[in-house]
């Protein structure tokens, strides 16, 4: 059901510093910011040969990584993400498996203009994980 790795996400205290050890120090291709208030983030892409960085920092204090910061001050892994074919039939499949998925159920516009769902950590061997529809060839 799960694709290839689309990206790791790494939540950052700063991500102006965060951009510019990315880009400055170890050389790679950093996208421009972009801002995601349905997700309460704002978020730059590190290019990789064979993936992407997430780096993700809260626009507000009630952001949800607002909360992972303060638990976890200098930053980390926030979660992964997974391509899938079908995000719907994906989601159904592990809700009749006893998967939760986190929000409302219904699959919300991601940093890529694709439809994502977050699934609970608990469930997914103590990681949040993101699934993205695969774009359309």
């Amino acid at each position: 059901m799960i694709g290839r790795l689309n990206h790791v996400a790494v939540a950052v205290p700063d991500l102006e510093a965060a951009t510019a050890l990315y880009r400055d120090t170890l050389g790679a291709a950093v996208s421009d910011p972009v801002d995601l208030p349905e997700h309460g983030v704002r978020v730059v892409f590190v290019d990789l040969a064979n993936t992407r960085i997430e780096l993700l920092a809260p626009l507000s204090g009630a952001s949800p990584v607002a909360g992972f910061l303060d638990r976890a001050p200098q930053g980390g892994i926030h979660h992964i993400c997974c391509e899938v074919d079908d995000i719907r039939a994906a989601r159904d499949r592990l809700h009749a498996a006893g998967v939760r998925v986190l929000g409302d159920g219904e699959p919300k516009t991601g940093a890529h203009g694709l439809p994502v769902l977050f699934l609970h950590p608990k469930d997914c061997c103590g990681t949040l994980l993101e699934l993205e529809e695969r774009a359309a060839p």
